[in-house]
C-alpha cells in the first residue's frame, strides 16, 4: 500500500516572520496526527531555517530546484550535496515552470533527476500538458516523452527511488482543476507506462497530483486509485489549507 505523500511548494513566496508562522502552524497540525507523509520545498535562501525548525518534527524538508552539475564555476547554481547538507530529503525537478520560464529541457531534467539521486535525495519529478496539449489530444504523448527522458537516462530501477507529479499546466494557478477522473486517468497511464519495464516499480512509485489542489478536492482526488497524494502550490502557504489537503490523505 503506497503512503499519501503531501509536499508543499512555496515557489517564490517567505520571509523570516511569514515562514515561522506558516511552520509552527504546520508542526503544530501534523503532530495532532496525519497519516500522510508531509514535505515543505521553501525557497533555497529559507531552507536552513526550515531545516532548524522541523528538525526532530514528522514534517522533512526539501528543496525546489538543484543544478545538474556537482560544484564549480556556475553562478548562482545550488547542487545536490549542498541540499543534502542542509538535510533535505527530497528536490523538485522539472516543474513547469522551470521548463517554462527557464528552457529547461526533457533531457536536462533527466540529467537533474540523475544528479538529485546520485547525492542520495529523493527526486519528485514534475510532468505534465500544456492547455493546447491537451485540446489537441496529446497529453498522453506529451507525459510520455517528458517520462521516457528520465527513464532512458537513470533506468526503470532508479523510478523506485523517485517520486513523480503530475501537474497540467493549464490547471496551476489559473483557479481550473482537472476532474478527479481526467487526473486519474493520466496518473493511471503514467504506471502503465512504468509497468511496461517493471511491474513491480510501477506499483510501488507514488505519482502525486499537482494541479490547484485545494481542501475542497483533495479526498476526491486522492481517493483515486492511482493518484497517491499532491504537489501543493498556493494552498500550501496557509498551515490550515495546507493541513487540511493533508488530513484528506
Amino acid at each position: 500500500m503506497r503512503q499519501t505523500l503531501v509536499a508543499g511548494n512555496w515557489k517564490m513566496n517567505g520571509s523570516l516572520d511569514a515562514n515561522r508562522q506558516l511552520l509552527d502552524g504546520i508542526k503544530a497540525g501534523v503532530a495532532e496526527g496525519v497519516s500522510a507523509k508531509v514535505v515543505v520545498c521553501p525557497p533555497a535562501i529559507y531552507i536552513p531555517q526550515a531545516a532548524d525548525m522541523l528538525t526532530g518534527s514528522p514534517v522533512s524538508w526539501g528543496g525546489q530546484n538543484l543544478s545538474q552539475e556537482k560544484a564549480g564555476a556556475f553562478t548562482g547554481e545550488i547542487s545536490a550535496d549542498m541540499l543534502t547538507d542542509l538535510k533535505c530529503e527530497y528536490v523538485i525537478v522539472g516543474h513547469s515552470e522551470r521548463r517554462a520560464l527557464y528552457g529547461e529541457t526533457d533531457a536536462l531534467i533527466a540529467e537533474k533527476f540523475q544528479a538529485a539521486q546520485a547525492a542520495g535525495l529523493i527526486p519528485l519529478l514534475c510532468v505534465g500538458e500544456l492547455l493546447e496539449e491537451r485540446e489537441a489530444g496529446d497529453t498522453e504523448a506529451v507525459v510520455a516523452r517528458q517520462l521516457d527522458a528520465v527513464l532512458d537516462k537513470v533506468g526503470i530501477a532508479a523510478m523506485a527511488a523517485g517520486i513523480i507529479a503530475y501537474e497540467p499546466v493549464w490547471a496551476i494557478g489559473t483557479g481550473k482543476t482537472a476532474t478527479p477522473q481526467q487526473a486519474q486517468d493520466v496518473h493511471a497511464f503514467i504506471r502503465q507506462r512504468l509497468a511496461q519495464s517493471d511491474a513491480g516499480v510501477a506499483e510501488k512509485v507514488q505519482i502525486l497530483y499537482g494541479g490547484s489542489v485545494k481542501p475542497d478536492n483533495a479526498a476526491e482526488l486522492f481517493a483515486m486509485a492511482d493518484i497517491d497524494g499532491g504537489l501543493i502550490g498556493g494552498a500550501s502557504l496557509e498551515a490550515e489549507s495546507f493541513l487540511a489537503i493533508c488530513r484528506a490523505g
